[in-house]
């Protein structure tokens, strides 16, 4: 995602301390986020900030991580920050397809599974499957209502790009 030019991702902060993930994020200038609701204040004026140093940010506004299968409801508080600055969001829908013979859950990570175990199990794989990246348009921020209106599009265009079996 980050090969069409610099792109800050944003994470939750508890990434900051992972060994190993966490020294490459930081030293990429990842912006780590608390996820809780009364920090949205917080989190939209730390994306003011980036935002006005020309910083393109990506973010997955599910907020969490899943098994893959299909995309959950986009969380609207990290939208705010990008009204009244003229900008565009580009949403991207990214499809895993798994390994033959495994799983089509085979690159979800989510619920209490242990990252470090995740990761290793990907790595170590002889056979990888494949990933499958949709850029969809852009769309003009300032063209919607407000962050929820916003996120709810976004979201659709997303989901709408899943495999049929996945547009749950």
């Amino acid at each position: 995602l980050n090969s069409g030019g610099p792109l800050y991702f944003v994470s939750k902060s508890s990434v900051a301390n992972w060994p190993g993930i966490g020294f490459l994020a930081r030293i990429t200038g990842t912006v780590f986020i608390a996820r809780d609701p009364r920090e949205a204040g917080l989190q939209k004026k730390l994306f003011d900030q980036r935002l006005s140093h020309g910083h393109r940010l990506l973010f997955f506004p599910e907020g969490t991580s899943t098994d893959g299968l299909r995309v959950l409801q986009f969380r609207s508080s990290l939208f705010a920050a990008y009204f009244g600055k003229g900008l565009h969001i580009q949403p991207i829908t990214v499809v895993y397809h798994a390994p033959d013979g495994q799983s089509p859950r085979f690159y979800g990570w989510w619920g209490e599974m242990k990252f470090e175990t995740h990761l290793l199990k990907t790595i170590a794989t002889r056979r990888h499957g494949r990933v499958e990246i949709t850029y969809h348009p852009p769309v003009a921020v300032d063209d919607f209502a407000d962050r929820k209106v916003l996120a709810k599009t976004l979201e659709d265009t997303v989901r709408g790009a899943m495999p049929k079996e996945r547009q749950i």
